[in-house]
């Protein structure tokens, strides 16, 4: 099985490596200019020196650990995952409750749908003028951005989960005495289970893209921030190295977020009895 595993990984990288491969090859036979797209290698030098210390270590000014993650890469990067994980936590923190309440009661729904699917649409970046001027600059309006961002996916996805719980489940606990309490935390809840991680996976993704965006305009680090930053002084290899630094990121908190679905649907799967 581990031996199976390992195969599955490594064949995703096959792609990858191939693309890298003939982009380094276009680039030194000269077939792209590298000015407009610069080679793996020269992403890679820039890469490193952007994950390491700007300045040589002195003791003077602190200890060698602090140094050490004094590099602009790890500082942008700690910046953008606060702003993800502080905007995240409030949008899903809000949507969750109001999802369930929604789901769970056709009053509610029949209250409050109409105005969630006229702001539904209206994309996060749309709010930017507005959270400018609610919030001024710095990472207020980043926050606000993301969490609306990831409002609407975990809302969507938890009215939906606790709306198609099947009706056999919810009969069978009324036969068997249920009070209604006891039917949503015991029944519905954990039967939208599914629905509700699938739209954190999602409310995540979406929070990410929008920081970035949202570190273009309204702050002044982070990794959207460093590439406006390399596009103003036309260092496409930054650009590039941000770019892969972005998708990195992404591509850990997908497998950190799959992994956690997997193990808290186990129950649901038959993996547990």
């Amino acid at each position: 099985m581990t031996q199976t595993k390992w195969r599955e990984s490594a064949v995703g990288f096959v792609v990858p490596v191939v693309i890298v491969a003939l982009w380094q090859a276009g680039a030194m036979l000269g077939l792209i200019n590298p000015q407009v797209l610069p080679s793996p290698w020269a992403v890679l030098k820039k890469w490193v020196e952007y994950a390491l210390p700007l300045t040589a270590f002195d003791p003077a000014a602190g200890s060698r650990l602090a140094w050490m993650f004094s590099g602009e890469l790890l500082i942008d990067t700690a910046g953008s995952m606060y702003r993800v994980v502080v905007g995240f936590v409030i949008g899903a923190g809000l949507a969750l409750p109001l999802g369930l309440a929604m789901g769970s009661s056709r009053t509610m729904y029949n209250w409050l749908n109409p105005l969630m699917q006229v702001l539904r649409p209206i994309p996060p970046i749309a709010y930017i003028p507005l959270a400018i001027l609610w919030f001024g600059l710095g990472n207020a309006p980043a926050v606000f951005l993301i969490a609306i961002g990831a409002f609407f996916p975990v809302l969507m996805n938890t009215i939906a989960g606790v709306r198609q719980v099947d009706s056999i489940y919810i009969r069978a606990a009324r036969n068997l005495g249920a009070s209604q309490s006891t039917m949503f935390l015991r029944v519905m809840l954990p039967a939208a289970v599914p629905y509700i991680l699938s739209g954190v996976r999602i409310g995540i993704g979406t929070a990410f893209i929008v920081v970035i965006v949202s570190e273009m305009i309204a702050v002044n680090n982070g990794l959207g921030f460093r590439i406006l930053e390399a596009r103003e002084y036309f260092w496409s290899d930054k650009i590039v190295a941000g770019m892969i630094s972005i998708g990195m990121l992404g591509l850990g908190i997908d497998i950190a977020m799959n992994k956690l679905n997997n193990h808290l649907l186990r129950w649901h799967r038959g993996l547990e009895t």
